[in-house]
């Protein structure tokens, strides 16, 4: 028996302890043999030189542009809008978001920040976006090119051995193999196929199905086409809300808006100069059944001016049907109910008087609003009022609330403060919540002064401060009139992303050889393949019928007996 060369002489190291310690210069192992030759050693590879700038930027772009990132940033856009639909937004509900920052202002603080409450316009998403669209124009380009050149370049040669493709078919017909050939070629380009066959060769090569790469570049084009105009919307859009109640009117103006928010590219003259007043808003529900209290129709009748000087047009708004103003829609968003409040001081002078609009709290509409009224500081404190209007009042050991959004029992309930206001010191306030900080409440025997009113009565304020008549309610709506530039552009973009969806998912890429040579007798042995080169279809069934056909074409009365 041979002695092994690399077992360690007594008291000596052993060899593996030597090599992993480096003992063995570089220069003495040769490669794949060990010091003894028994084992292969592998030599330690050299680190790769460090990239420099340039090249670390090619590598960059590559990474950047590639399909991987372009999906990642496609989900992130994704997540990055479930803010939007969660979080009320300004430019869809203005008055939500009042409401929201009212009842969590110190949450609102923080989701101010972050611009929570407009997703669509915020810096992060808007990064997040033109990300999206350099990732989606750099990866497709490339492979548009690359496209190009396959679809102008000839199909691949046939294999030396057709009978190892996925699917093959072998004939013998009578004739020769250039007839077989020729008849090959024009059944393969019946069936679109491209064809080509080189000098000298035995076969023809054919190729279909590039289509579905076209339709595959089109689909990502056309989200490119969708994402440019959605920004150019952004750009030279604009959407502005304000609310209307019944009776009342505004000009198509800046200064006329609650809310107003456009592109950078947007100049006040761009809005058209159409005026509107809102004549009657119905509001109908449905009464009965498992959908008791929704909506059934809103409907707004106007008289609608498109310019200055022009005659009024008697003109109807209702959901998904607005307003069309040369581009510039007119949309009903979400309606309420404005009480008609009148506030009398104790001498009988009218302080305050008119429809004040209630923003609704539930579905049933029970709405909660104020009313502050100033007074002149030689004649007595100003009066802040807030009320819950109820459309069909109902009250219980739960409390006070609306059981149907109609007003079939219409009350209004309320509570009365004297003090400063705060209305001259130049802080902003919201119209809709009543700031209590130097107020106090009216109070009947030392507890909280509360009204209830129905339509028409009048309560007298504690201390003969006045008195306060809820004379009846009016309905208002909320008006959306908004513009957006890139709208036509970004459903074209959608249709051809359909379409080009459709054309990648249903059409395979193939190929297809025909090959022909003498056989004995005379003979001539015909050999089909094909070979796929994406999923799905049945390419067996399209190599039999490539077959027939050509065996058709050689003798359109009968068919060779196949082997």
């Amino acid at each position: 028996m041979t002695e092994r060369s690399d077992i360690a002489a007594p008291g000596g190291p052993e060899p593996d302890a030597e090599r992993q310690r480096g003992s063995y210069p570089h220069d003495q192992q040769p490669w794949g043999a060990s010091p003894g030759g028994s084992e292969p050693v592998r030599e330690p590879r050299s680190r790769p030189p460090a990239l420099n700038t340039v090249e670390f930027a090619r590598w960059a772009w590559r990474q950047f542009t590639s399909m991987r990132v372009a999906l990642i940033l496609l989900f992130l856009l994704a997540i990055a809008a479930i803010p939007g639909s969660i979080i009320p937004q300004t430019g869809v509900d203005p008055l939500q978001v009042r409401d929201f920052r009212a009842r969590h202002p110190e949450l609102s603080e923080w989701l101010d920040r972050l611009s929570m409450f407009d997703v669509f316009a915020a810096p992060w998403f808007a990064a997040i976006y033109l990300a999206l669209l350099i990732s989606l124009v750099g990866c497709i380009l490339p492979r548009s090119w690359q496209h190009w050149k396959a679809m102008r370049a000839r199909p691949p040669r046939a294999p030396r051995r057709l009978s190892r493709m996925p699917v093959h078919r072998s004939i013998v017909v009578e004739h020769d193999p250039e007839e077989v050939l020729e008849a090959a070629r024009a059944e393969l380009r019946g069936r679109r196929f491209r064809v080509s066959r080189r000098d000298g060769s035995d076969s023809v090569d054919g190729e279909a199905g590039h289509l579905r790469e076209t339709g595959n570049l089109v689909f990502h084009l056309s989200l490119v086409v969708v994402l440019l105009a959605v920004a150019l919307g952004g750009l030279f859009g604009y959407r502005g809300t304000v609310l209307v109640p019944e009776g009342t009117g505004f000009a198509n103006s800046v200064v006329q808006y609650d809310n107003l928010s456009s592109g950078p590219m947007f100049e006040p003259s761009d809005l058209p100069p159409f005026s509107l007043e809102v004549e009657q808003f119905a509001m109908e529900f449905i009464d009965s059944g498992p959908h008791l209290g929704l909506p059934d129709n809103y409907e707004a009748t106007v008289s609608f001016v498109p310019e200055p000087g022009a005659e009024p047009e008697p003109r109807t708004i209702r959901v998904n049907e607005p307003l069309n103003v040369d581009g510039t829609l007119v949309h009903i968003l979400n309606p309420g109910y404005a009480p008609a409040i009148t506030v009398r001081s104790a001498d009988g002078d009218i302080l305050a008087e008119g429809p004040v609009p209630f923003l609704p709290q539930d579905d049933n509409f029970t709405s909660t609003g104020v009313v502050k009224v100033p007074v002149a500081a030689d004649t007595g404190p100003d009066i802040g009022i807030e009320g819950i209007f109820l459309p069909t009042a109902y009250i219980d050991e739960l409390g006070m609330r609306s059981i149907f959004p109609e007003p079939r029992l219409p009350e209004l309930y309320l509570t009365a403060y004297y003090g400063d206001l705060g209305l001259n010191d130049g802080t902003p306030q919201s119209i809709y919540r009543l700031n209590q900080d130097g107020l106090e409440q009216f109070e009947v025997d030392d507890e909280p002064f509360r009204a209830g009113l129905g339509v028409g009565e009048t309560v007298e304020l504690p201390d003969e401060a006045g008195f306060i008549t809820f004379d009846g309610y009016v309905t208002w709506v909320n008006l959306q009139v908004s513009r957006n530039s890139g709208k036509e552009i970004a459903l074209i973009g959608a249709l051809l992303a359909v379409a080009g969806l459709s054309v990648s998912l249903y059409i395979r890429r193939r190929r297809v050889w025909v090959r022909a040579v003498p056989g004995s007798e005379g003979r001539t042995v015909v050999e089909v393949a094909g070979l796929h080169r994406s999923d799905g279809g049945n390419l067996e069934d399209e190599v039999n019928a490539i077959t027939d056909g050509v065996q058709r074409r050689l003798d359109p009365e009968r068919s060779s007996g196949e082997t």
